[in-house]
């Protein structure tokens, strides 16, 4: 049995697939946590030893509570579900799209966290990595960073939301100091995944983007928290 334990929502493709592979091959017993039943244990069939499902759609409240019931002790928590629904500029993206967008990538952030925390509380070295986006740079989002093009206010209601789970890893680090468990966000790059099907052409492998979140998870304890990170670890500005 591995002693370490990690969670990662949105685990059974794209990058959080990659995290939670790459997190058992560091020798943790991670939690491949997924909406869907079915796909997840395809997911955990992949991944292989070390893996196991946990069923959690963080957008319902009555799944988070009985996912977290099933979890004792937590090392490390990795927020990696979310959604791009539209990727309209604001005056043409609809509220209820917002709130779709919001509802996985802010508040189904805040309910993992909140429902795990009594079992991170209860690790040595607790964790959390929140998955965010370059593109909720507002510093890139106003002089352009040349690797992506964020010329454009396209994606309005992903990338507002991204900015808000920025907001809410600094609040959490804050918080949550005390108990020594340390919160960073990673900007994972540019990914070929079925968020943007349209990006596979240009776009880099989601393993790579994944690795950024492993270094987060293992971070030392004097490491940083309350940072935003690029998948090579360089910080990116908020």
């Amino acid at each position: 049995m591995n002693d370490r334990t990690a969670l990662v929502t949105g685990a059974n493709k794209g990058i959080g697939f990659h995290v939670a592979r790459l997190l058992v091959a560091e020798g943790f017993d991670v939690l491949v946590g997924a909406r869907d039943a079915g796909r997840g244990e395809r997911a955990v069939a992949e991944i292989g030893a070390g893996a196991r499902l946990l069923v959690l759609d963080v957008t319902d409240p009555g799944s988070v509570e009985r996912a977290a019931a099933d979890v004792g002790r937590l090392d490390v928590l990795v927020n990696n579900a979310g959604v791009q629904p539209v990727v309209g500029p604001p005056g043409e993206t609809g509220v209820a799209d917002f709130r779709r967008t919001y509802e996985t990538n802010v508040f189904g952030v805040v309910a993992a966290t909140n429902a795990f925390l009594p079992a991170l509380r209860r690790s040595a070295h607790p964790r959390v990595v929140n998955v965010s986006s370059g593109t909720a740079s507002l510093a890139w989002s106003t002089h352009p960073n040349p690797q992506f093009a964020h010329g454009s206010p396209r994606s309005a209601a992903y990338r507002s939301s991204k900015a808000a789970l920025n907001a809410l890893t600094v609040l959490y680090a804050q918080e949550l100091a005390a108990d020594g468990i340390l919160v960073n966000a990673l900007a994972p790059g540019a990914r070929a995944t079925d968020l943007v099907p349209g990006l596979a052409a240009r776009a880099g492998d989601a393993a790579e983007g994944a690795r950024g979140a492993v270094r987060l998870a293992m971070l030392p304890d004097d490491g940083p928290t309350g940072g935003f990170f690029s998948w090579d670890g360089s910080p990116v500005p908020w």
